[in-house]
């Protein structure tokens, strides 16, 4: 029944209900593809809040700020996870010219956003979920980066709130060139926050010279690595803000003839235009990617159909939903986005028995993402043949025939080097993309935007699979909730265990022992702790090449947490320039060592918690509740 009601609740507006709501149930109910947890929550409901992101823009003003909080807790109200731009707000010590005084800058109205999303918490269902993102010219960039500290002024501490670094391209070629950065206040730039690639180079350096020569009133001059050392250690020392690209966002927008990509969302992988006239809103669901591979590897007839399916029911969402604010459904009205990504990536390496750390895995998510972005562009231009494209279609890089792998080159032109990104498609896979370029300019889209890979936290513990694209946190933890604690195991390695008459209780204690971890035990073969490496024993180029293949395909972007055994400063450097040059648009969480520790204790009898001589078949999944206002 629960399926029944969010089949039934998608298919409303259509003209054959019955018949959709069926194949709709068929879909979810076989865990082929799940909708996003607000869907879930609230679809065939009184006020059906189906979206799961909201991407707002702040404006210079007192009104139009306390305004954005406002909307911040409408939106939050009916559980949806927000991601603010803060950059057009003026910084610390710029001139007011109502009251002749001297601005506070961005930090204490980012104290009133945390307690606001505390006090509004989703409609009382979950914590309430804000990211702030702030461009890294923005003269309070400093006192950004140390909101979520642990010392200092608590007045000026956010530690229930994400932050985001918006980063531009010439602040990272000035990093590499070890040159000097300069800081301003964007109520002396304001048009910085809506210039990317050269436009801002040409832009950035014209204020340069204007300080030089005394005609600023506020800025900061310093190298470029000094600032780049602090967003690093911040990022170590509180996991925040997340890095993320400006230039890399924009440039491959197919949306950049109506606006400007301002910040992503709560969890990075939104990438629409925001404006004072629009919130922008993403609808997600994701394809259940084990349940479309078989003994032949990745089955594309399924996965055609459950795309074309997927697509329908997240257009649908777009008329269906309920939008608390005007902005919101004007937005949401006029592009038409969804979000269709993939979970259960590890699930699928496991079942076609490939290595997270190894270039087959490489090209496999290159491959199946290939194939995602294929039906998925392809079930949008047939949506649009049946009820037309959306509204905001001419002009975009769709109505030019560019396509998202297209668009990596205008991404290379504006950039002029630093990087690495693959361009090609599959040569096995045999696409007609030329023909799917000219159905899309011929016959339109029905969305502006078509893929995002989100975390998935919810979701994939429904289907039992790993998180979105993540590699298997622990092969056993302990996992806790209202029922009780249990033990969670990694059903594949059993299963290869037990072939090879390996599983017993001694073997389930010595995982439990080695935090989940299979390298320390002397007998189980090199083979399969090549296989069941698990996140920290996997170098962060490989999360990040995986991620660089994916994204090629994609127009919106992906939640990518990266891992690190050992971090340091060099590390550090190494990771972030390498997750620039191979192109992403953004980064997620860093995770380290000691974050998380798995218990390590037993009951009576040597039983370990849920765990006797058989095992719990479970998925790995780390319980991370920001995700989940997501997925």
């Amino acid at each position: 029944s629960f399926f029944m009601r969010v089949a039934m609740g998608l298919s409303l507006g259509e003209v054959n209900r019955e018949e959709r709501a069926i194949e709709f149930y068929e879909v979810l109910s076989s865990f082929d593809f799940m909708s996003s947890t607000p869907t879930l929550f609230n679809s065939g409901t009184l006020r059906p809040q189906l979206s799961s992101c909201y991407l707002t823009t702040v404006p210079d003003d007192l009104d139009g700020i306390y305004e954005s909080i406002k909307e911040n807790a409408l939106l939050s109200k009916f559980a949806g996870g927000l991601g603010n731009d803060w950059s057009r707000v003026r910084a610390l010590g710029s001139h007011i010219k109502g009251t002749n005084g001297e601005s506070q800058g961005v930090v204490p109205f980012l104290k009133v956003v945390n307690d606001t999303a505390v006090a509004v918490n989703q409609g009382g269902k979950r914590k309430g979920a804000v990211c702030t993102y702030l461009e890294t010219w923005h003269l309070d960039i400093e006192e950004f980066l140390e909101l979520r500290k642990n010392t200092g002024d608590e007045r000026r501490r956010t530690h229930d709130m994400n932050t985001a670094n918006w980063v531009p391209d010439l602040f990272m070629q000035r990093v590499h060139a070890n040159a000097e950065w300069t800081l301003f206040s964007p109520n002396e730039t304001p048009d910085l926050h809506d210039l990317t690639g050269k436009a801002f180079e040409a832009a950035y350096v014209r204020y340069e010279e204007k300080a030089t020569c005394g005609e600023m009133k506020v800025f900061k001059r310093m190298p470029a690595l000094t600032l780049w050392r602090k967003i690093l250690s911040m990022v170590f020392e509180t996991g925040h803000p997340w890095v993320t690209f400006k230039d890399a966002c924009n440039l491959r927008s197919p949306q950049q003839h109506v606006g400007v990509v301002h910040s992503s969302n709560l969890c990075t992988e939104i990438t629409l235009n925001t404006s004072k006239d629009e919130i922008a809103v993403c609808n997600l669901g994701s394809v259940n990617l084990p349940q479309h591979i078989d003994e032949r590897g990745l089955d594309l007839e399924k996965l055609a159909c459950t795309v074309r399916t997927a697509m329908r029911m997240l257009d649908n969402v777009i008329d269906i939903n309920y939008y608390s604010v005007p902005q919101a459904r004007r937005s949401n009205l006029q592009h038409r986005p969804v979000g269709l990504g993939i979970m259960g990536f590890q699930d699928a390496l496991h079942k076609l028995r490939l290595p997270y750390a190894s270039e087959p895995a490489v090209t496999f998510a290159d491959n199946s993402m290939e194939a995602v972005s294929y039906y998925a562009i392809l079930a949008s231009t047939e949506l649009a043949a049946e009820r037309g494209t959306y509204p905001s279609f001419q002009g975009s890089l769709w109505s030019q025939g560019i396509l998202p792998l297209d668009s990596i080159r205008l991404l290379a032109e504006q950039r002029g080097g630093h990087l690495t990104m693959d361009d090609q498609p599959s040569a096995a896979l045999k696409f007609d993309w030329s023909g799917l370029r000219q159905q899309v300019q011929t016959t339109g889209m029905r969305n502006s935007n078509c893929m995002a890979i989100a975390p998935t936290a919810t979701i994939s513990n429904i289907c039992g699979v790993g998180q979105s694209i993540e590699p298997t946190y622990q092969n056993l933890f302990v996992k806790s909730n209202l029922s009780g604690e249990f033990t969670v195991v990694n059903p594949y390695l059993v299963r290869d265990l037990k072939e090879r008459d390996l599983w017993d209780e001694v073997m389930a204690n010595d995982l439990k022992y080695f935090d989940g971890s299979v390298r320390p035990i002397a007998r189980i073969p090199a083979d399969l702790k090549t296989l069941y490496a698990t996140a920290f024993e996997i170098e962060p180029k490989w999360l990040i090449e995986a991620g660089s293949r994916r994204q090629k395909w994609i127009d919106q972007a992906q939640s990518l947490n990266l891992y690190l055994a050992e971090p340091s400063g060099k590390k550090l450097d190494e990771t972030y320039r390498l997750a620039w040059t191979s192109g992403l648009k953004t980064t997620y969480y860093l995770r380290t060592m000691g974050a998380t520790h798995v218990e390590k204790s037993t009951v009576n009898e040597g039983v370990l918690n849920a765990v006797g001589k058989e095992a719990l078949v479970g998925a790995c999944a780390i319980d991370n509740q920001d995700c989940e206002a997501c997925q």
